[in-house]
C-alpha cells in the first residue's frame, strides 16, 4: 500500500485538470458543430492523461539524476530527490508508461479515423509520437529543452494548439475557425502555469543550472511576462465571447475572471516564492473551470 501510494504521489495527479483542460474545450465545441462522440472523448482524455503521467514520471527522473530536486527546491517533495523511488524504478515506470501511451494514442487515433482517412491518420500517429518525445525531452538528456527556455513554446503548442486544435480534428476530420482563439487561451495560461512554477524555482534553479525562461528574463521580468500572459487569455477570452457572440449566457466564462483576477493582483503584489507555490494550484484549477465555461457557454 506504502509503494502504490508512492507511486501514485510521483504521478502527480493534480496536474492532471489542466492537461485535460483543451480536450474538455475542444468537445464541447465538437458537440456545438455536431461531431462530438463519447468513444473518442474517453479516449482523448485517456491519452492526454498517459502523456502527462509519462512527462511527470520523466520531469521526476530527469531533475532527480541531474540534481535539480535538491533542499533549495520549493515546491512538493518529488520522489528521487526524497530517495523513495531510486532512479532505475523510476525509469523502469516511465517505460512502461511509454508503452501505454503509446497504446492509447493507436486506439485513439483508430477510432476517430479508422481507415478512412489515411493522412489524418499519420498526422496524428506523428503528432502522437512527438507529444511522448516531447513529454520525456522536456527535462532528460543532455540538451532537455526544460533546461534551455523553451519550455514555454512547447507547453504552448501541445497544451493549446495540440491540445484543442488536434482533439477538434479528431471529431470533425477537419479545422474550423472557432477553435483557434479557445486554443490561444488554453496555451497561454497553460504556459502562466509553468511560468509560475518558474519563478517560484528561479534560484535554485540557477543554482542547478536549469536556465528556464524565468531564470533568462529575472525574477522582475519574469513577473512581467506572467502578467502579459494572464491578461491576453483574458482579451482572447474576452475576444472569442464578442465574435462568436449569440446569447448572455455565451458569456458565462467570465465568472472565471473573477479568481484570474485575484491570481493577477496577487502576483502583482508579491514576489514570495511561497506565496507564488500557493498559486499554482489555483491558477491550474482556474484554467480548467475556463475552459469548462467557455465550452459550456458556446452551447448555451
Amino acid at each position: 500500500m506504502k509503494n502504490i501510494k508512492l507511486w501514485i504521489s510521483s504521478m502527480r495527479l493534480r496536474t492532471l485538470p489542466l492537461s485535460v483542460s483543451g480536450i474538455i474545450l475542444a468537445s464541447f465545441l465538437a458537440e456545438y458543430n455536431g461531431f462530438f462522440k463519447w468513444d473518442i472523448f474517453i479516449f482523448a482524455i485517456l491519452t492526454t492523461i498517459s502523456f502527462q503521467i509519462l512527462s511527470n514520471l520523466a520531469n521526476d527522473y530527469g531533475d532527480g539524476i541531474k540534481g535539480t530536486d535538491n533542499n533549495d527546491r520549493l515546491g512538493p517533495e518529488r520522489a528521487i530527490q526524497s530517495g523513495s523511488i531510486s532512479p532505475e524504478n523510476m525509469f523502469s515506470a516511465i517505460k512502461i508508461s511509454i508503452l501505454i501511451s503509446i497504446v492509447l494514442a493507436f486506439m485513439l487515433i483508430f477510432l476517430a479515423f479508422g481507415v478512412k482517412h489515411f493522412l489524418l491518420t499519420v498526422i496524428f500517429f506523428l503528432l502522437g509520437i512527438a507529444s511522448i518525445v516531447a513529454a520525456i525531452r522536456y527535462t532528460v538528456g543532455s540538451n532537455a529543452y526544460g533546461y534551455n527556455g523553451l519550455g514555454d513554446v512547447f507547453v504552448f503548442l501541445f497544451f493549446g494548439l495540440v491540445s484543442v486544435i488536434g482533439c477538434y480534428v479528431l471529431y470533425s476530420k477537419q479545422i474550423d475557425h472557432v477553435v483557434f482563439l479557445p486554443a490561444c487561451v488554453i496555451g497561454l495560461l497553460s504556459v502562466a502555469v509553468l511560468n509560475l512554477n518558474n519563478m517560484r524555482d528561479i534560484v535554485s534553479d540557477k543554482k542547478s543550472n536549469k536556465i528556464t525562461l524565468a531564470v533568462r528574463l529575472g525574477a522582475k521580468s519574469a513577473k512581467t511576462y506572467h502578467l502579459t500572459l494572464i491578461a491576453l487569455a483574458i482579451l482572447l477570452a474576452t475576444l472569442f465571447g464578442i465574435l462568436y457572440y449569440t446569447s448572455i449566457y455565451n458569456l458565462i466564462f467570465i465568472i472565471a475572471y473573477i479568481p484570474l483576477i485575484k491570481h493577477f493582483i496577487k502576483v502583482y503584489k508579491n514576489e514570495d516564492p511561497q506565496v507564488l507555490d500557493g498559486e499554482l494550484k489555483k491558477l491550474a484549477l482556474t484554467t480548467f473551470l475556463l475552459a469548462i465555461l467557455m465550452g459550456i457557454g458556446h452551447l448555451l
